[in-house]
């Protein structure tokens, strides 16, 4: 089995977790591959993202480390075995791999939370106003990346359309409301999309108002993503260079009591759409 060149969120997160259980139980990669009866190198590679497991082997490696927590191992198991492709592999080599990283989170999750200062939630952009904020980039991006990057984002919204579709709750500043990205029609046509998205039974957008002053994690992109077993939910942060990624329980933790401080500054969902459509009458 050849390894991965470029193991994916979702495969590094399952190494990790891995590693988590292992040094759990106090053993070193070398005595665990012992027992399991492989190659020393192949925990190393299991727990990097590099090499997948099968089932089979997940829980003799779970047995191995004393995990004691079922609902877990079965949440481990079901990322195991050979990973069906996603739409977002059509993109892997042409764009950046945190673009696909994100969109597996988004895939995979089963809520999103998602906190936007200067920006419009990306699941939620149009078309013309994803472009206008690429054509931003310098350097320019070449005109064929510029395309790939805009019909990216744009799939990423078939998670909020799919049945029932994720639940997804954005805290957006009033700042990125009012920021014309685009010119004025581009931007009257982005918010009446997002008042219309808000309107979803799956999506609650609250609008963080110039007046609430300071709030935790001002001037972030924060997408806060819950997997089916809390353990393995994942939070995903903007940088200059790049998506980071956060996955320890002390991290989780924190992101979690930040989001919740934030939402007591935003508006609720009314006023919210009452603010959107303020704005869109006044461009």
């Amino acid at each position: 089995m050849a390894p991965r060149q470029q193991p994916s969120i979702r495969q590094r997160r399952f190494g990790t977790e891995l590693r988590r259980l292992r040094e759990g139980a106090g053993l070193a990669a070398p005595a665990a591959a012992t027992r399991l009866g492989v190659d020393r190198t192949m925990i190393s590679n299991i727990e990097s993202g590099r090499f997948g497991i099968s089932e089979e082997r997940l829980r003799r490696l779970a047995s191995i480390y004393e995990c004691n927590d079922p609902e877990l191992i079965d949440s481990l198991a079901a990322m195991t075995g050979g990973r069906p492709k996603g739409w977002w592999d059509e993109y892997r080599g042409k764009i950046p791999p945190d673009f696909l990283d994100v969109a597996e989170l988004e895939y995979f999750a089963v809520g999103l939370r998602t906190l936007q200062t200067a920006h419009i939630p990306g699941i939620f952009q149009t078309e013309d106003h994803a472009r206008a904020l690429f054509d931003l980039f310098v350097p320019a991006l070449p005109r064929l990346e510029l395309e790939l990057r805009v019909a990216q984002r744009l799939e990423r919204h078939q998670i909020i359309d799919s049945s029932p579709g994720v639940s997804y709750v954005g805290y957006v500043c009033e700042a990125a409301l009012r920021m014309q990205i685009g010119g004025r029609n581009v931007a009257k046509a982005q918010l009446t999309r997002l008042l219309d998205e808000s309107e979803r039974a799956n999506v609650e957008l609250l609008v963080i108002p110039f007046a609430a002053g300071g709030f935790p994690m001002a001037g972030d992109t924060v997408m806060y993503a819950s997997a089916p077993n809390p353990l393995l939910d994942t939070v995903q942060v903007d940088s200059p260079t790049g998506a980071v990624f956060f996955d320890s329980q002390t991290h989780l933790a924190n992101f979690r009591t930040r989001l919740d401080l934030v939402e007591q500054v935003a508006l609720n969902p009314k006023e919210s759409r009452d603010i959107i459509l303020n704005v869109i009458e006044n461009l």
